[in-house]
């Protein structure tokens, strides 16, 4: 007759150890594997069996690896009897704090760049408009959405504007401005499009606006278009100067042919 002892009787198998401690079957194998944590007893056939004392062990290391604590780390808390467990657990939470503050750095970020996938130009109206000039509509960049939302250009525009201070805004409106006055002073003067100024300026048009999104050649001449068939862009642009908004586009298009692109057949690209 065999035998079986207390201890024996009340060993649970891997299954049901694994169900108490609320792991899997595989994380029992991968601990007992590394010797963090093994069942005591095998049977004959050479089954785990698990005792009260290893499943207690097996509650430690859950309890310990939940509070962010290693493998390695949890080993040497539940092996070494002189180990500080004090120690790192502080040691632990003063990481944990550190990646908490990462985190919440990252979800300001990422309300911010939701935001201006939403809006835009992440300024309130009063700011916008000392910013912008009195004739700016605050609604703009509204309007803007719901015409390019969609767009790639408008994801990336949104992008850069997370993270765009007043100050920046400030400094790109200023560019914007002397841009367009030496725009109007140009066509004040009968600057010929396609000549060296004309084509200076319209390179420099396409760098300012590329602090909005990288801007190519043939989608410039795409806003040259609009700037002169949509009656809101002509209008602001006349207004700078009578026959701008014409003027431009010609200049933008006399550009784009001596870059080697047809303006006739230039798409958003």
């Amino acid at each position: 007759m065999t035998y079986v002892t207390e201890r024996e009787r009340d060993a649970v198998t891997v299954g049901e150890a694994a169900e108490l401690a609320g792991v899997t079957v595989r994380a029992l194998h991968h601990w007992d594997e590394i010797g963090l944590a093994s069942p005591s007893l095998r049977t004959a056939a050479g089954y785990r069996r698990y005792t009260e004392a290893d499943v207690q062990r097996l509650d430690r290391v859950v309890a310990y690896r939940e509070a962010g604590l290693g493998l390695d780390a949890i080993r040497a808390v539940l092996d070494d009897a002189a180990a500080e467990i004090g120690a790192t657990l502080r040691e632990q939470r003063a990481k944990l704090a550190e990646r908490i503050g990462e985190l919440q750095r990252l979800d300001e970020r990422l309300a911010r760049l939701t935001e201006a996938h939403e809006r835009g130009v992440l300024l309130g109206d009063e700011e916008q408009t000392e910013i912008f000039g009195t004739g700016w509509d605050p609604a703009a960049s509204l309007q803007a959405r719901a015409a390019w939302g969609d767009s790639p250009q408008w994801a990336q525009f949104a992008e850069r504007s997370a993270s765009r201070t007043p100050g920046e805004w400030r400094s790109l409106s200023a560019a914007m401005s002397a841009l367009q006055d030496d725009l109007g002073h140009a066509v004040a003067r009968d600057v010929t499009p396609g000549s060296p100024e004309a084509n200076a300026l319209v390179e420099r048009h396409r760098e300012v606006f590329s602090n909005f999104f990288p801007l190519t050649r043939r989608m410039q001449v795409c806003l040259g278009r609009m700037f002169e068939a949509d009656p809101g862009f002509a209008a602001h642009y006349d207004g700078i100067r009578a026959g701008l908004a014409a003027w431009f586009r010609r200049s933008i298009d006399d550009s784009a042919r001596a870059h080697g692109i047809d303006p006739e057949t230039a798409t958003w690209e």
